[in-house]
């Protein structure tokens, strides 16, 4: 077995299949559930594992010989000491069937590289920077609204989250409450972190698929702010496919043009996101 892929494993342990190599093997630290289709869960890190705040993993489970890796954005900042992951449960998918069941203590598999396009890096800095997330796609932004650079970048951080029902806001709700009150990223944060939600299905003080709220121009009056300008204004976006897809076009008619790690630019799509 390889112990270096072991990291903070006791030698109890056995487990019914070897561990890759190139890969962790990480405990898992705390685990919470929102809804029956949401969680949440922390896992020890590596000591030698660094990323960038707002990149994605790929991980899974020691339960097959060949174990299911899936990309997973990392949700907890750079400087964090854990590894906080936001997941969908689908009832027969290869890896959230088995992954839902976790509890602490378990034993979740890491690859050891991580990367992604929704980093500070593959943006020019802006007054403004939106970042536009459905369902779990606020996982990537739960890691970035909770580092310094971000602040030092922008002068103002746009959070939206769009879920079909009220309990699914729930970990954003926590994630911006916690990021205020945090000893360390809170002074950054005051006056300056906006939290904007909607709900599809179920009634809410605030209705509508992102898109539309975008297009009619009810998101930035909601917010007190202009419509997308590229002078002013930088924007990731993390979600379902259509919604990638739709957010891109309403960017582009902006005129904001797409950046990457290679040439930094106005706005970045998460293409690794499924969910």
């Amino acid at each position: 077995m390889n112990t270096a892929a072991l990291h903070n494993l006791e030698a109890a342990d056995r487990l019914e299949f070897p561990i890759p190599a190139g890969v962790h093997a990480e405990r898992v630290v705390s685990v919470k559930h929102y809804t029956d289709r949401l969680f949440s869960f922390r896992i020890t890190r590596p000591q030698s594992f660094r990323f960038r705040s707002g990149e994605f993993v790929m991980i899974g489970l020691p339960n097959a010989e060949k174990p299911v890796f899936r990309a997973y954005s990392i949700a907890s900042p750079a400087w964090d000491e854990e590894l906080e992951f936001f997941s969908i449960k689908v009832p027969d998918g290869p890896l959230t069937q088995h992954l839902q069941k976790i509890k602490q203590g378990d034993i979740v598999l890491m690859r050891q590289k991580s990367t992604g396009t929704l980093v500070n890096d593959a943006l020019t800095p802006a007054k403004r920077l939106y970042m536009i997330s459905t369902g779990t796609g606020i996982a990537p932004f739960a890691s970035l609204i909770r580092d310094p650079e971000t602040y030092e970048k922008f002068e103002q951080v746009i959070l939206t989250h769009t879920c079909r029902d009220v309990a699914e806001l729930a970990y954003g709700e926590e994630l911006v409450a916690t990021t205020r009150e945090d000893p360390l990223i809170g002074e950054f944060t005051g006056g300056r972190l906006h939290h904007f939600t909607s709900t599809t299905r179920e009634a809410s003080s605030q209705m509508g698929r992102i898109t539309t709220l975008i297009e009619s121009g009810e998101l930035f009056r909601a917010l007190g702010t202009e419509p997308f300008d590229r002078a002013n204004d930088r924007v990731m976006i993390c979600g379902s496919m259509a919604m990638l897809k739709d957010v891109k076009a309403l960017a582009e008619r902006a005129g904001l043009k797409e950046g990457s790690n290679a040439e930094p630019a106005d706005f970045v799509v998460e293409r690794a996101f499924v969910g």
